[in-house]
């Protein structure tokens, strides 16, 4: 595996999602690889990824990690609409132009859209889940808080360094980089100002805590029948121990693995364990080649 930090070699690809929505997305890996799709948090970009990309690229994985609708590089929605069945549209527009069954690996949001796309009568076939930090239930303080941060400062920041200071007080148990140039890259631009890199028409047009779908999402999890591991940050404030309980109910076939000093950012903030969890799960599951 590739040493942490190490940028992986990508490849620009676009997708077509819902009412024509573009999706941009990196690509790394061998492309006669087994396909593994990486789907990022809310108000993350296909950035958060970049360090599980190049470990699951260097064991021989065709590795796919798009920006969601409204995030990063893809469209905007012309019409606002980010809800739920519409991220579930450009998932399976995605999973339908791979040259085979993918794994699907979802932070969060990107964890919340793949199991609702997996608990469709009409879900495509897939090799694996993971979910990393979310369930079909999640802690109310913890949803709250992300909605706060996500919230604050909407005339957005002078300076990189303004933005590093608002994600190190979010992520309080996380040592602050010295560098916080690659931070750059979840920043947009406009008027002089700096803006996190997703649509403003996002948070407005969906809950973060997914009441209104939890049944929707309890439903798919009962139905999933691919090979599925929740992996979760001790540190996480948005699923606890009941929420995990309540997880393993619904799907008791699923693993479940605890990263230690990781919080709900798991990826971000423990790679080495994290990159190694999903790589020895997917290689029990679905060989690389």
């Amino acid at each position: 595996m590739k040493t942490i930090g190490e940028r992986p070699r990508t490849r620009r690809r676009l997708f077509t999602g819902m009412n024509g929505v573009t999706l941009v997305a990196d690509e790394a890996g061998p492309p006669t690889g087994a396909p593994v799709v990486l789907l990022h948090g809310a108000g993350q970009t296909r950035a958060s990824w970049k360090n599980a990309i190049a470990g699951l690229a260097d064991d021989g994985y065709l590795v796919i990690a798009p920006d969601m609708r409204g995030h990063g590089e893809s469209g905007w929605a012309p019409d606002g609409d980010y809800s739920l069945d519409v991220l579930v549209g450009d998932l399976r527009a995605v999973v339908n132009s791979l040259p085979g069954r993918p794994a699907l690996v979802g932070a969060s949001m990107g964890g919340t859209t793949a199991l609702a796309l997996l608990g469709e009568p009409d879900a495509p076939d897939v090799r694996a889940l993971l979910l990393v930090d979310v369930t079909p239930r999640i802690g109310a303080e913890g949803a709250a808080k992300i909605v706060t941060f996500m919230t604050a400062n909407p005339d957005g920041f002078a300076t990189v360094e303004e933005a590093a200071d608002a994600v190190s007080a979010y992520s309080a148990h996380r040592p602050r980089p010295k560098d916080v140039s690659g931070l750059r890259r979840n920043l947009r631009e406009e008027h002089g100002r700096l803006f996190w890199h997703w649509d403003p028409a996002f948070l407005g047009a969906r809950p973060v805590e997914p009441v209104a779908f939890r049944p929707r999402l309890e439903g798919a999890a009962r139905r999933v029948s691919a090979p599925t591991l929740l992996v979760r940050g001790v540190q996480s404030d948005l699923v606890g121990d009941a929420e995990v309980a309540h997880f393993r109910a619904l799907m008791p076939q699923a693993r479940f693995v605890d990263v230690a000093g990781a919080g709900h950012m798991v990826a971000g903030d423990r790679n080495d364990a994290f990159n190694q969890g999903v790589i020895d799960f997917l290689e029990r599951h679905m060989p690389a080649r």
